[in-house]
């Protein structure tokens, strides 16, 4: 009877110590976290901020201790098409995309509660202002500017919560089918003006030169009558055209005749 009573306490206290170790296993776990290199734990005791600390291994008290573990590496947030209208009066859908990073771990955690959706609400408005002070053109042509003015706008507003804006980029601007249509046009009848002043400068050009030669030939009469007959020569190379001359032009028919004859060979 003594022995069974032994056996039970043997095993009571067995079963004692295997809780005990699982209490001071639960209770270690707790106190001891492991924070990755690009991580770093923001501790908090009692409510009251410790600081920030890793990584490697970090000692907690179990209860009084909490932490928030915080990303550092680089984010890519991706902003949600945005219907802009353009400073002329042009609707664009337009989406981007914004690199940051977490600078200050205390900031992100103390100052704001949840700094992935603020930056990504505030990136939203940033992204309507800016495009909607501009051209539809600009947004074309000078998306590397906008770009760095986005930017400096939202790393401005984003500083004090630790965030660090490193780089946007507007990836589309989308217009509606009606507007593409219209566009089209515009640039149709861009390029047809641009045609006619080509054309217009040309025949400007041309009547430049051809008064300069006027004035030239008025100084020389034999230029001028040189000049004449090769133009006749030219003529006469013409085998269906009748030429009708005043009587001066007796040396008219020597031209034709060689210029016909030298044309049979």
């Amino acid at each position: 009877m003594f022995s069974q009573v032994l056996q039970v306490g043997d095993i009571a206290s067995t079963v004692g110590l295997i809780f005990l170790g699982i209490i001071l296993l639960g209770l270690l776990r707790s106190m001891i976290r492991i924070v990755r290199e690009y991580e770093r734990a923001v501790i908090f005791r009692l409510g009251r901020l410790l600081g920030a600390k890793g990584p490697g291994i970090v000692v907690l008290i179990p209860i009084l201790d909490q932490l928030r573990v915080v990303d550092l590496r680089l984010f890519t947030l991706d902003i949600p098409k945005q219907r802009v209208i353009t400073k002329d009066n042009i609707t664009v859908d337009v989406d981007a995309v914004v690199y940051f990073r977490v600078g200050d771990p205390v900031s992100a955690v103390v100052k704001v509660q949840d700094y992935v959706t603020a930056s990504s609400l505030i990136a939203q408005t940033t992204l309507r202002d800016v495009l909607g002070q501009v051209d539809f053109d600009d947004i074309l042509s000078k998306r590397d500017e906008l770009n760095k003015q986005i930017q400096a706008i939202l790393d401005e507003v984003t500083a004090p919560w630790g965030i660090k804006v490193t780089s946007v980029a507007i990836k589309d601007a989308a217009i509606p089918e009606n507007m593409q249509r219209a566009i089209a046009k515009q640039a149709e009848a861009e390029r047809e003006k641009r045609g006619r002043i080509i054309i217009a400068e040309g025949e400007l050009q041309a009547a430049k030169t051809m008064a300069e030669a006027a004035a030239q030939y008025s100084k020389d009469p034999a230029a001028m009558r040189l000049r004449e007959l090769q133009t006749w020569a030219e003529i006469a190379r013409e085998k269906n055209l009748v030429v009708v001359t005043e009587g001066r032009s007796s040396d008219l028919g020597t031209v034709i005749g060689l210029t016909k004859q030298k044309k049979e060979k």
